[in-house]
């Protein structure tokens, strides 16, 4: 308890320590990402259900406020509001409609089901020009106090300014959002959950309709991916299907939860944390690096391709924690508990 609350000061004094938008801008991603790996991580780690359409409900909420404050005549705070209901409404529609159609089939033909529907998506997302901006995407104002041209003065030499007001929402959404996560794996249903995970026919016998629970896992999830959209789009002010439809954003969110740890929840934390911080920073470094050989063709062409040492971090988490950084500890913790037992 007191680590979680260390944690969430220190986040919350990052602008006053770190004066600096791009580490605001990383740990806000951070933050955004950590509360959709979860979402994800409810699907996969706690309900053994892999579905490749958990992006595209990311995706709509990104659009939802963005296409409400772009095409509103005048935009206000009441319209932030009223793209999360519509966020939500949209994606609950949509997950029911997916579960009475995808959970008929099993393992992989559910996997490619939602697959083909995010890749609709995506390139519904890009030929809807009229609407959606096509690749050009849109950007929008945030309206009232969070619109980054509004100052309220400076504390402790750090202006207060709209975009500051969405880091603090941003971290009491993430807040919220991950305390209404743990309740819904702690309770009962999230143990049924687990259950299903194990043994889906067992769990069918002891006389748990399993089709209603993967249901109210998948509404979950997607509902909170959805609101985690809408705060990624409130924190660029910009949105186009490539930042929030792409394939890529699926991979990396995938790439999240194996990093951290499949049910594990918290390791969400660890995998967005690895996978943004290493995005941001790791180009810049290679470059420094290769600054001390100027002259090498093969020192700056290793440089430029960041993605390849990306793959060999990749490949060293996998190796030493096999079951995800959290996943690992935890079973060593309990085998050491185990040990320690006469």
């Amino acid at each position: 308890m007191y680590y979680q609350a260390g944690l969430v000061i220190f986040i919350a004094l990052i602008p006053f320590l770190f004066p600096s938008f791009r580490v605001m801008d990383v740990v806000a991603k951070i933050m955004i990402f950590t509360i959709v790996t979860a979402s994800f991580d409810l699907l996969l780690g706690y309900t053994g259900i892999l579905s490749f359409a958990h992006g595209m409900f990311f995706g709509i909420g990104a659009y939802s406020i963005a296409l409400i404050l772009f095409f509103a005549p005048n935009p206000s705070w009441v319209h932030i509001p009223l793209s999360i209901v519509v966020s939500l409404l949209v994606s609950i529609g949509l997950s029911v409609i997916i579960s009475f159609f995808s959970l008929r089939v099993k393992a992989i033909f559910f996997a490619m089901l939602t697959l083909s529907l995010a890749e609709f998506a995506h390139i519904l997302g890009v030929q809807w020009s009229g609407l959606t901006g096509g690749e050009d995407g849109i950007s929008f104002t945030l309206p009232s106090v969070f619109n980054f041209n509004h100052s309220l003065g400076t504390l402790f030499h750090t202006e207060i300014n709209g975009r500051l007001l969405v880091y603090y929402l941003i971290l009491a959404s993430t807040i919220a959002l991950f305390a209404g996560l743990l309740r819904f794996i702690r309770s009962p249903l999230g143990r049924v959950l687990k259950a299903v995970r194990d043994n889906e026919q067992r769990t069918t016998a002891l006389g748990y309709k399993t089709f209603g629970y993967k249901l109210y896992s998948i509404v979950f999830s997607s509902c909170t991916a959805s609101l985690g959209g809408i705060l990624f789009s409130m924190w660029l002010c910009y949105v186009n299907p490539g930042s929030v439809f792409h394939t890529a954003i699926m991979v990396n969110i995938l790439l999240m939860v194996l990093i951290g740890g499949m049910g594990t929840l918290y390791g969400a934390m660890i995998g967005a944390s690895f996978l943004i911080v290493t995005e941001n920073w790791l180009p810049g470094l290679l470059k420094h690096m290769a600054a001390f050989a100027p002259e090498s063709t093969l020192v700056n062409n290793l440089a430029d391709r960041w993605q390849l040492y990306f793959g060999i971090l990749f490949i060293l988490v996998v190796l030493f924690f096999p079951k995800g950084v959290i996943g690992t500890i935890r079973s060593q913790m309990n085998l050491n508990r185990q040990a320690k037992q006469p």
